[in-house]
């Protein structure tokens, strides 16, 4: 194979371990050595999982040897640190869960477990999933593979970077306003922000309940499809997801777009957007138009309000959701505090004091405070 096993696609790695090139194992083994070569420049992971990973990759191959052939058996992947893994930590990039362990693993995250994916690591996030560029983790900054100088884009950027750098097949990322766009154009990979409720919610550390979604990053088109039917559908443990059946999402991928109708709002080409974002867009238009789809000019008018509406849907969620990092239910809680209305402002302001001794709390109210 002229390919480093790092280098394949999803479906490339699929093919060669079910016609016996090489083994689960030894694709997992290739992107560890991978990120032990890379990753102290990019910068993607939080945390490593690679004797999970190596344990997971093993029974792949059990699996497989047994006749199995799950959607994404063996194929090593890395989860965004904001979404649950019961047994890893999942930081959300903040100190504040420097050491919290979810005891249950996120809907979408375990449908892929259960499609045979191997779990490389958490990559890294803006803190709390809020940031464009990866440069607000509690932990430290994310760097684009293509130029260590320019940012990987947020909050997915750790996702993104991984795919880039080739420290990963794919991975998970969400997307709130932006957050796996923007590290999909910044480190040129596939991105994918599916319908709101075509993923389960459930398990993702919540930022803006009616925006977050569970999106993809990967090398092509074909993978993020892959992906997707494995993820999606409906889930009882989030009342928002889609109840509509799932398609084969890969199947769809003929390459005929004849007679599919593509609106091209004029607000969307207004001053501010960069000349070579427009040239590349506008070819692309051209290259839909020219294989057989039809481009309708449509006006969208209220545009012009979206990032305000946005910006106040966002931000008056995300007060209502952090809410619950008070100190006493989740995260990081000071100690030798009199009353309970004194822990959030020194829980999260003694994070960077010296001298504290930190206690993590848990999914239960720490009840001393409480007395």
């Amino acid at each position: 194979m002229s390919k480093a096993l790092y280098e394949l696609t999803i479906h490339e790695a699929l093919a060669g371990m079910r016609r016996g090139e090489f083994s689960a194992v030894e694709l997992t083994q290739a992107l560890l050595e991978r990120i032990a070569q890379t990753d102290s420049q990019v910068k993607a992971y939080l945390t490593l999982t690679a004797e999970l990973a190596l344990d997971q990759a093993a029974a792949a191959d059990a699996r497989r040897a047994a006749g199995d052939d799950a959607p994404l058996l063996g194929i090593p992947m890395a989860i965004k640190d904001v979404l649950c893994t019961a047994g890893v930590r999942t930081t959300c990039g903040s100190r504040m869960l420097e050491n919290f362990t979810p005891p249950y693993t996120a809907t979408a995250v375990r449908r892929l477990a259960e499609a045979g994916m191997v779990m490389l690591g958490k990559t890294n996030t803006d803190e709390f999933a809020m940031g464009s560029s990866t440069e607000n983790s509690g932990y430290f900054t994310t760097h684009n593979p293509w130029d260590l100088d320019r940012v990987p884009g947020g909050s997915s950027g750790g996702s993104g970077a991984a795919v880039a750098a080739q420290e990963a097949l794919a991975a998970l990322g969400t997307d709130t306003g932006g957050s796996v766009r923007l590290p999909a154009a910044y480190c040129g990979v596939v991105g994918l922000k599916p319908s709101y409720g075509r993923v389960s919610r459930y398990g993702l550390v919540a930022y803006g309940s009616s925006l977050d979604q569970v999106g993809v990053l990967a090398k092509d088109v074909r993978d993020a499809a892959l992906i997707l039917s494995v993820m999606a559908g409906r889930d009882d443990h989030d009342s928002t997801s889609m109840p509509a059946p799932v398609p084969d999402y890969a199947a769809a991928l003929t390459g005929d777009v004849r007679g599919l109708r593509i609106g091209l709002p004029d607000e969307y080409f207004i001053a501010g957007v960069q000349p070579d974002v427009e040239a590349a867009v506008r070819q692309a238009i051209d290259h839909l138009g020219e294989m057989g789809a039809e481009i309708v000019r449509v006006s969208l008018p209220n545009t012009e309000k979206a990032l305000p509406v946005y910006y106040l849907v966002a931000t008056a969620e995300a007060s209502a959701n952090l809410s619950r990092f008070d100190g006493v239910r989740y995260g990081f809680s000071a100690h030798a505090r009199q009353h309970v209305r004194e822990l959030p402002p020194v829980a999260r302001r003694g994070l960077w004091r010296r001298g504290q001794t930190p206690h993590y709390a848990g999914n239960l109210c720490v009840e001393r405070w409480l007395l």
